[in-house]
């Protein structure tokens, strides 16, 4: 056990589920083994806190650092922020600057707010949604966040957990009183969306879904959901927390062809500094002013200053056709790697967001083993890879020609032994379950 891990079960005792982010639990990819903490990163290398050094072939910051960890133009432009001082009585300019890109990226938006987070972002532009509508009920496909709006989905009317639409997501603590208030469909259901239409015909404020994530639209899914919320007066917003910046310079949407009211950006836009901007039809927005949102930190200068970066090199560097081509090569890595020693698996996501799943018994074991031995060979590593500008395809090659040799040992182990007989440790933890 290092000091990353040592310094975990410290954190425990004091920090309710260890860390602030699910999706940060060293549970989640390898208990008793994950380094928990990181002294370093740079590109896409990470250091812990023994100094072991690490190619992130995983989630990049969870999907924040799209052009790799502290990227110099962006640390140049934070580090001009806080020189010139990150916080004042007064505005900061770069709202009115990053207001004007966003719109000019969005030509379909007019006004812009501003957030710091995805979460809290999307809480705002369903606050926004239903003052603009007036009704309470919010039609959902994907994952939005942990605000009430949406974890009242998983109330019912007997008791909080009866009813798990989503698997994992606990509504304890959301007032009872929002139940029936939030309903999910699935992604590319037609019929289930439709059916939803109906049954709450005239009660619905907004339809909040994720463009694109993990399989792409079919079958004229998202021209459907936009032609029938238009038709009914119900505002779509256009969840890009994740998607954002993955297929082009903004929101997903602006490549699958088609138009929402608002949307969000988040992630990506700050390059792992908190930014998030919540933007959409003027006829939407000015409802903002009838209701109250606001908050100090959100006039906070160094967000405003790494986005406009990111957006200038993004656009500079087109950094969507690099991250399309690592995305790829990663895809069919796994895929010849599979092919090659009779490991069955199911190739899942966009190029730069993409994931594999085993087809095979006690998948979750499978998944524990290849994130163990990857460790070992200098690989944070799990069944995703969020492609980012820092990885090189020399990088790239080093991380399948480990992912090879993985594998061939999974290949080995199907073939004569019990795979729990293999992993260190314990099985990692699943999380929620999502809708797309």
């Amino acid at each position: 056990m290092g000091k990353s891990q040592k310094l975990y079960q410290r954190a425990k005792s004091m920090i309710p589920g260890g860390t602030q982010l699910l999706s940060k639990r060293p549970e989640m990819f390898l208990p008793e083994y994950w380094p928990a903490y990181y002294k370093k990163a740079k590109g896409c290398y990470v250091w812990d806190l023994d100094d072991r050094k690490y190619m992130d072939a995983s989630y990049m910051g969870i999907g924040a650092n799209v052009l790799g960890y502290a990227d110099e133009d962006i640390d140049l432009a934070v580090e001009w922020a806080i020189s010139n001082g990150s916080m004042c009585t007064l505005n900061a300019p770069e709202e009115v600057a990053l207001a004007e890109k966003i719109i000019e990226l969005h030509p379909w938006a007019t006004q812009v707010r501003y957030a710091k987070t995805g979460g809290e972002a999307l809480a705002v532009a369903v606050r926004i949604a239903r003052a603009y509508a007036k009704k309470d009920i919010i039609l959902f496909c994907g994952y939005h966040g942990w605000s009430d709006w949406y974890l009242a989905a998983n109330l019912s009317e007997d008791s909080a957990l009866d009813g798990h639409l989503i698997q994992g997501l606990e509504p304890a603590g959301v007032p009872r009183g929002l139940a029936q208030t939030a309903f999910p469909f699935r992604y590319n259901d037609i019929n289930n969306f439709l059916e939803l239409i109906e049954t709450y015909k005239g009660r619905i404020a907004a339809v909040v879904l994720e463009p694109i994530r993990n399989i792409y639209p079919k079958n004229d899914f998202l021209q459907t959901v936009r032609e029938v919320t238009k038709r009914e007066d119900i505002v779509l917003i256009a969840d890009e927390v994740s998607a954002g910046f993955r297929l082009n310079c903004g929101g997903a949407h602006l490549t699958l062809g088609f138009e929402p009211d608002m949307a969000v950006l988040a992630k990506a836009l700050g390059n792992g500094y908190p930014m998030s901007v919540i933007f959409g039809k003027a006829g939407y927005m000015e409802s903002a002013q009838s209701t109250f949102i606001s908050s100090t930190y959100w006039t906070e200068r160094t967000g405003l200053c790494a986005a406009l970066a990111v957006i200038k090199k993004y656009q500079a560097e087109h950094v969507e056709k690099h991250l399309d081509r690592i995305g790829k090569m990663v895809l069919e890595g796994w895929k010849d790697a599979a092919n090659q020693y009779g490991v069955q698996i199911k190739l899942s996501g966009i190029p730069p967001l993409a994931h594999f799943e085993f087809e095979l018994d006690s998948p979750l074991a499978y998944n524990t083993y290849f994130t163990q031995e990857m460790l070992k060979k200098g690989f944070l590593a799990t069944n995703a890879f969020y492609a980012s500008y820092a990885h090189k395809e020399t990088d790239i090659l080093e991380y399948l020609n480990a992912a090879n040799q993985v594998f061939r040992q999974i290949s080995e182990i199907t073939a004569s032994s019990d795979i729990m007989r293999h992993l260190d440790g314990p099985l990692r933890q699943t999380g929620f379950q999502r809708l797309t």
